[in-house]
């Protein structure tokens, strides 16, 4: 996570007389472990500052709003860039260094990318092995910000952007930039765990980043709930203190973060296997009922009572019939816990309803003798995220679609995960 203080680039004050942020206070360096669950390994570290005054802790956000009122972020920047390359000693382990860094300072006559370079060869640390982290809403000059990344990548630096999904961030900046990597910020994963809407949203924004040519690092996981979430949000790169504390790394290190990280990746196979046979147990018994409607409907018998048993499984909220053409054949049949739904919505009621354009009308017709499942969208009845099952029959009416409306982020706690057919 960046302690980076953001700067206008007309916010470098005069340093004040006799006021020496660096020589009053006491630093060294911790590095925090990052690891990749698909190699199983640790593959980088991220280097952070630890802060002291007369033996006293301060803490880095403090020293850095300090510094940046007397002017001397860019000498904080600076001394704190070549002391973590210094200290750095993880050897020729194949590893990457995170480092932070201010695009701000780095226009700073003193503190430029040469300048860092150098010290990166002096260091024998080749550039490429180095991750400069960026908060791209960071500088109010997104040119100079853009002419930053480029001398950098023309270095040999690599480039990650750092707290994305917070603020200001957008894609647009992400696409242009184009980092290695892209940092989430930790309030993604917190809401994450509260809120399973918010679970799907981080799920989808890791795959866009996925696809635009980004790896995802998820930070600050602290509990194996949190692990979980990123292992099943497909994240690349994990950090966090369940994996491995800021600390020097010693041979130690690296032993004791993979073998955390074994064990996380242990406990989440383990839910896993266990999700998987409780989804296996519901889609049979979900099968099965459909099936039995089915056969009910094929007699001739009445619609609701065929509903009846079906309407009774969890997240099943409606059934409604479709003839050849799409039309609903008569009203919905609604789930108990759905007649009390609370609001006035006149798409309700819906005896008449033409919904050949819909997905799962399609998919009843293509896959005779099959139950297929829709992707999720929003139902019209209660404006709420919906999959519909659908599957064909004949009855004395003719050929017919047999729908069934199912909320899903109300199965296994929303983490029910539907085929294309069942």
């Amino acid at each position: 996570m960046s302690s980076v203080v953001r700067l206008s680039r007309r916010s470098h004050a005069r340093a004040q007389p006799g006021q020496d942020i660096i020589h009053s206070h006491e630093f060294r360096s911790a590095y925090q472990p990052i690891l990749s669950p698909t190699h199983q390994k640790l593959v980088g570290y991220e280097a952070l500052v630890r802060v002291s005054q007369h033996d006293q802790p301060v803490a880095p956000i403090s020293l850095f709003e300090q510094a940046a009122a007397l002017g001397q972020t860019p000498e904080l920047d600076r001394h704190l860039l070549h002391m973590h390359l210094a200290n750095f000693a993880a050897g020729d382990s194949p590893v990457w260094l995170f480092l932070n860094i201010n695009p701000d300072t780095c226009v700073h006559p003193e503190a430029s990318l040469e300048r860092l370079s150098d010290h990166c060869h002096r260091n024998g640390i080749q550039p490429d092995r180095v991750v400069l982290e960026l908060v791209e809403t960071a500088s109010e000059d997104p040119e100079a910000l853009m002419v930053f990344i480029h001398n950098a990548k023309t270095l040999g630096f690599q480039i990650a952007i750092d707290d994305f999904g917070m603020g200001d961030s957008n894609f647009e900046r992400l696409w242009q930039i184009n980092p290695l990597i892209v940092k989430l910020d930790r309030s993604l994963l917190v809401n994450a765990e509260k809120n399973n809407r918010a679970r799907l949203l981080l799920e989808s924004l890791v795959r866009m980043i996925r696809e635009s040519g980004s790896l995802v690092l998820l930070e600050g996981i602290e509990t194996q709930e949190q692990a979980r979430i990123a292992l099943a949000a497909e994240v690349d790169l994990l950090q966090g203190f369940l994996l491995g504390k800021p600390e020097s790394i010693t041979p130690g290190v690296v032993d004791k973060s993979e073998a955390r990280l074994h064990d996380v990746l242990l406990d989440s196979d383990e839910w896993s296997l266990q999700d998987l046979q409780n989804q296996e147990s519901y889609l049979r018994l979900l099968r099965f009922e459909i099936m039995d409607a089915c056969h009910e409907l094929a007699r001739g018998n009445d619609f609701r009572d065929a509903c009846q048993r079906l309407l009774e499984q969890a997240g099943v909220k409606r059934c409604f019939l479709l003839d050849s053409n799409g039309v609903q054949q008569g009203n919905l049949a609604r789930a108990g816990h759905d007649l009390n739904r609370g609001r006035f919505n006149p798409l309700y009621h819906s005896a008449g309803a033409r919904w050949e354009h819909r997905e799962y009308f399609r998919n009843a017709l293509e896959r005779p003798q099959k139950i297929s499942s829709s992707r999720p969208y929003v139902g019209l009845p209660d404006a709420k995220r919906t999959i519909t099952l659908s599957t064909s029959l004949y009855t004395e009416a003719g050929a017919q679609v047999f729908c069934v409306d199912i909320h899903p982020d109300e199965v296994l706690s929303g983490q029910m995960s539907f085929p294309s057919t069942l």
